[in-house]
């Protein structure tokens, strides 16, 4: 027998068949395991929420954070990193919103990025800094506001590191 041929027969068998001796399949037929009916009430096809509504008839599953509890969460997440996964989980998480980051939540940031060693992070904090803001005015008011803390860490910006040739 070939060696193609066993591999041919050995993917089509079920892996019990392989190793029986008598090489014969039993068809005994399986029944499905039926659910019992508290098990079944847990089950809908119709989307309900299960959030009561608040005091103004919003439900708590769609509470909108405002910016200010927005900055205050964020900062207590990056005080509160100790690895460069979750500094970079907490960056990613932060500039995911549609929003630009408070210099608080900036501050936080690059404060846990020194914590944690890691400069390439600090770096690039500022690169996205400067792709989330509107304008370049924006981002000159970042750089103006943080240039004290920047000095302190020593965190250079990728314009500084790698000047574009012209």
């Amino acid at each position: 027998m070939s060696s193609t041929r066993i591999l041919r027969i050995a993917t089509r068998a079920q892996p019990s068949a392989i190793f029986r001796s008598n090489g014969l399949r039993s068809f005994t037929p399986r029944v499905a395991p039926t659910m019992s009916a508290t098990s079944a009430s847990c089950f809908s096809t119709t989307s309900r929420s299960l959030a009561e509504p608040d005091k103004d008839g919003q439900e708590a599953a769609h509470h909108e954070e405002s910016f200010e509890e927005f900055t205050a969460r964020y900062e207590k997440e990056f005080d509160q990193v100790q690895d460069v996964f979750e500094l970079q989980r907490n960056l990613n998480n932060a500039f995911a919103y549609d929003l630009v980051p408070s210099p608080s939540v900036v501050i936080a940031a690059l404060k846990a990025a020194r914590r944690v060693n890691d400069f390439p992070t600090a770096v690039r904090i500022f690169e996205g800094i400067k792709a989330k803001v509107e304008n370049r005015g924006q981002y000159d008011q970042y750089l103006e506001e943080l240039k004290p803390l920047r000095e302190e860490l020593g965190v250079s910006l990728k314009e500084d590191l790698y000047p574009e040739a012209k």
